[in-house]
């Protein structure tokens, strides 16, 4: 299995190819069991956000680590993508702006992205 840190950068890297915007990683291995790390990452429209999303399910599993679960992809507004000690957020530009997970979780250390 894959280091969270290795793991987040595979994940950025297949994020940035479909031109994502503003990801931003969160380290939440203090805040909740759950899972190690945040990223966040927006498109601007529903088959961006959908490339976006499918890019990285694609790339994390050429290296190795199952996807656990992948949620809101036919919609396309908010995709959670959970590889286990990373959970992906691939939001339409729209719903970032309304959710603001950045700021719901504002205890959180900023720890990659722009």
């Amino acid at each position: 299995m894959k280091e969270t840190n290795e793991l987040v950068e595979i994940i950025v890297e297949a994020a940035e190819e479909r031109k994502a915007e503003n990801c931003v990683v969160l380290n939440m291995e203090q805040l909740t069991p759950i899972t190690d790390r945040y990223v966040i990452c927006h498109g601007n429209n529903e088959r961006q956000v959908q490339a976006i999303a499918r890019s990285i399910k694609d790339a994390v599993e050429e290296n190795g680590v199952d996807i656990q679960r992948m949620e809101g992809f036919e919609q396309a507004r908010w995709i959670l993508i959970d590889a286990k000690d990373v959970v992906c957020h691939v939001f339409h530009k729209d719903e970032r702006m309304y959710y603001n997970l950045e700021k719901l979780w504002g205890d959180a250390d900023v720890v990659g992205g722009q």
